[in-house]
């Protein structure tokens, strides 16, 4: 049975997963008021998803 012969260090541990790089969210046209905005998620301006209104915005008071 293969069994290592010493403990393996903590940093040599992380180097397996420090190839890791961040990615950019990806952004689509809402099809309701074509601003910005990431895939699968209600629109952030409209309050719209897959087109019906999940999220109710407030007017904004115009003085």
């Amino acid at each position: 049975m293969a069994v290592p012969k010493g403990k393996q260090s903590k940093s040599r541990t992380k180097k397996r997963f420090a190839n890791y790089t961040a990615t950019m969210p990806t952004l689509v046209e809402c099809p309701h008021c074509h601003e910005l905005k990431e895939a699968h998620r209600v629109c952030k301006h409209c309050g719209y998803y897959d087109g019906q209104e999940v999220v109710s915005q407030k007017e904004e008071a115009k003085n």
